[in-house]
């Protein structure tokens, strides 16, 4: 068994990135009244509208209770709104309303920025490399 060595461990350095990264993001969200844990719903629907809870869920990578949570911050928030699916009685289908798809060219270029800042140490190429084996990593992530 070898030695744990923290500078060479995914996690660690990840997390170090991450971290980093949520910070700022959080920060630059709430200007914007929005946190860091409802992004990933919000870019969600910016892909993709009509979608039910579920699909977001999946999308997501996060647990459907935590996307049922999410969605009705963003429903009181005034930014999404459920409406009833066609095809199951059960279901809702989320779409944004119009503030929640102008709030995407407001905030859009937050992450890019922050991500362009955490990567300048990387070419072109080395950043090509690197977001393709974390797509690899990240596809295979199940929750």
């Amino acid at each position: 068994m070898s030695e744990f060595d923290r500078q060479a461990s995914f996690g660690w350095l990840i997390n170090v990135v991450a971290g980093k990264a949520e910070k700022r993001l959080d920060a630059e969200l709430k200007q914007h009244g929005l946190t860091v844990a409802l992004w990933p719903t919000m870019m969600c629907l910016w892909e993709e509208e009509g979608v039910t809870q579920r699909q977001i869920a999946l999308k997501a990578k996060v647990e459907n209770s935590t996307t049922t949570r999410t969605l009705d911050k963003l429903e009181k928030l005034g930014l999404v709104e459920r409406r009833d699916d066609p095809d199951s009685r059960r279901n809702y289908r989320i779409y944004l309303t119009e503030s929640g798809k102008a709030l995407r060219d407001k905030v859009a270029a937050i992450p890019l920025a922050i991500n362009a800042e955490l990567l300048t140490t990387l070419n072109d190429d080395e950043h090509s490399q690197l977001i393709h084996l974390l797509q690899k990593v990240v596809a295979n992530v199940e929750l």
